[in-house]
């Protein structure tokens, strides 16, 4: 899995915000905004990916145990799913 092409992630006053460009705009409904965490898996989705190396990858970053890092990115990865901002 990864990020649909015509997303950005901005900075904007220490807020992450999800960016439609071009042909998403009309496809993308509303706003998203990260935390950090979402961030750094969302920079992770850029390239392609799978659940299992997201938890990992979340396990080392933050140092949290297996069983929240697969909640976390299962959680994080339904929303974007949901947003339409996944292939």
């Amino acid at each position: 899995m990864k990020i649909k092409s015509g997303y950005l992630l901005r900075n904007v006053a220490a807020v992450h915000i999800i960016v439609p460009v071009g042909e998403r705009v009309i496809d993308f409904k509303g706003l998203m905004t990260l935390n950090e965490t979402g961030a750094f898996l969302w920079r992770l989705l850029q390239q392609e990916t799978d659940e299992d190396a997201l938890v990992r990858a979340l396990m080392e970053q933050y140092e949290v145990d297996q069983a929240t890092a697969r909640a976390d990115v299962a959680e994080f990865v339904d929303s974007v799913r949901e947003a339409g901002a996944l292939e």
